[in-house]
């Protein structure tokens, strides 16, 4: 289980699909855009932007399915529900849940954290300490996760020094002119984000 609000998804998004896609030997790899997400005060973008977007970002990557479901629902959405439908599908599978390593920093914050733990493993991919929306952004250092109490496994992975939240400024900063956006974000994810205006105005 890959989720995230993908709002949008980036490079960094891909690579971290592909590494665990790899390095787990994963069977199905389920990208998952969050619904109504409890831990954000922003509003995100409407789900079917969201949606399009993961399907130019991973759709052509072999074993990964696009899932809808948490936009779906009703209400908040939780990490323990869509683990516990994942795992009623799989009967007898092991579940990973991939995670970039501000996320694991924060694990112990989710709700229901200790049900997560009891459906499936933490696939874990550091990221840089400071990050941006810039292609040639200096070398950044990785977070220090050796404080972390909870058990998960490393993915290897180069370090990507940027964001979500940073391109959506970027995209914002450029007034509709984003020629670069592509080294930021797959090619079909800047068409989609120009085609439909998407982040021009502040967030």
């Amino acid at each position: 289980m890959f989720g995230g609000a993908f709002d949008p998804p980036h490079w960094a998004h891909r690579a971290l699909a592909e590494t665990a896609l790899q390095q787990l030997a994963l069977d199905a790899l389920h990208v998952l855009p969050t619904g109504q997400a409890w831990h954000k005060a922003r509003v995100l973008s409407a789900a079917a932007h969201r949606l399009a977007m993961c399907e130019a970002a991973f759709g052509d990557l072999a074993r990964v399915r696009i899932d809808p479901r948490e936009t779906l629902r009703d209400g908040p959405s939780y990490t323990a529900d869509t683990l516990r439908e994942l795992a009623a599908e799989y009967p007898g599978a092991r579940l990973y849940l991939i995670l970039g390593a501000d996320q694991l920093m924060a694990f112990r914050h989710w709700s229901r954290w200790q049900e997560v733990l009891r459906y499936a493993t933490l696939a874990v991919a550091n990221r840089p300490l400071h990050l941006a929306a810039h292609a040639d952004a200096p070398e950044s250092v990785e977070a220090d996760l050796s404080t972390v109490n909870v058990a998960f496994q490393r993915l290897h992975m180069p370090l990507h020094p940027t964001s979500s939240t940073a391109i959506r400024a970027h995209v914002h900063g450029q007034s509709r002119r984003h020629p670069d956006l592509d080294v930021l974000v797959p090619a079909g994810v800047a068409r989609y984000i120009s085609d439909h205006h998407l982040y021009e105005a502040p967030t």
